[in-house]
């Protein structure tokens, strides 16, 4: 089976897991409705277009030759109505229309300046390829961090600010909203809001290396008070081992190179490199949930990542003996 064949199962696996469907003509929340509403304005008034405009060549090639009237050669004049008519006043009075019902659209969404009065209350952070979501606090010591996976509660706006470690981003959720860039350097702002609990499914728009495909992202819309407790259940901290095995695992982790790159909190591992791990067996898939949460993958990607995700920095790890690969794999699956 070739390598993307291999990638590609496992991915349609997490669409299948019950992600909403990854459509702007699906809408989940009030900015998406208004972007549906203009795309299937664009798309109906495109398909008017080209049924009148076959319609017309139909009409043309029909025709006896004969009976086609002409007009004089171009440089004496001949046939300029046409192109006036047909080159100039009707693509400016389309394209006339769509601007205007655009400039509509866009009045309905709040600009970054109309939102900086009030905090945001997730940051995102882009990285080549995968998303650090930090829940803000004025108090520090009730923030959380995690990756891959935003929780939010159904029903309310959120306001969200985006940036950027490395290259440029951009942050897509179709069904909840339209594409907003992460860039080095800069905060930008959006508000998303999902009308019901669900999972939205998303991804980065804008190519930034080799793996920009499988940069994706969920977002994870609940009932207010089950957002209250994930969101408590995130501060706390991580879950001690519970057995043998897994205290070998916590072990093997914050002695070995894992800990140099990943947190876990209330351990020695408080790497900032890479994903914080603290609860990753909540969370529905890994690698940018580019595959299930399960053992065979997390078990893979320990061990060979960059044969799953060529180009990530996360190195392949094959130090790791099968004893000490199953007690490693047993702690993470253990931080829920």
């Amino acid at each position: 089976m070739k390598p993307l064949a291999l990638i590609s199962l496992p991915l349609l696996a997490v669409l299948q897991a019950g992600c909403n469907q990854q459509s702007s003509l699906s809408p989940g929340g009030p900015a998406a409705r208004e972007l549906s509403r203009m795309n299937w304005f664009i798309l109906i008034l495109f398909i008017v277009i080209a049924v009148v405009m076959w319609i017309l060549i139909a009409l043309v090639a029909s025709r006896p030759r004969g009976s086609l009237r002409e007009h004089a050669p171009v440089d004496a004049g001949g046939g300029h109505e046409w192109v006036w008519i047909g080159g100039f006043a009707i693509p400016a009075a389309i394209l006339a229309v769509v601007f205007v019902v655009g400039l509509r659209g866009m009045s309905k969404f709040p600009l970054h300046d109309g939102m900086a009065h009030t905090p945001a209350e997730i940051r995102i952070t882009g990285h080549q390829w995968w998303w650090d979501v930090q829940y803000l606090n004025s108090n520090v010591s009730l923030e959380a961090n995690t990756a891959n996976e935003i929780h939010i509660p159904a029903g309310r706006a959120v306001d969200i600010d985006l940036a950027s470690n490395d290259v440029i981003h951009s942050f897509w959720v179709p069904s909840l909203h339209g594409k907003v860039d992460l860039i080095p350097g800069q905060f930008n702002r959006i508000r998303i809001q999902a009308d019901q609990p669900g999972v939205y499914r998303g991804q980065c728009a804008e190519y930034c290396g080799e793996q920009h495909a499988h940069m994706i992202l969920l977002v994870v819309a609940q009932s207010p008070d089950e957002y209250e407790r994930w969101l408590g259940h995130q501060r706390e901290l991580a879950i001690d081992p519970a057995d043998d095995q897994q205290r070998r695992g916590q072990t093997l982790f914050t002695t070995r190179a894992c800990g140099l790159c990943h947190t876990i909190s209330g351990t020695l591992a408080q790497g900032r490199v890479g994903p914080n791990l603290s609860h990753l067996a909540s969370r529905q898939a890994i690698a940018a949930n580019m595959l299930p949460n399960n053992t065979a993958n997390l078990s893979a990607w320990v061990v060979h990542a960059r044969s799953l995700k060529p180009g990530v920095v996360m190195p392949n790890m094959t130090q790791f003996d099968g004893n000490e690969l199953r007690a490693l794999v047993a702690y993470l699956q253990h931080l829920r």
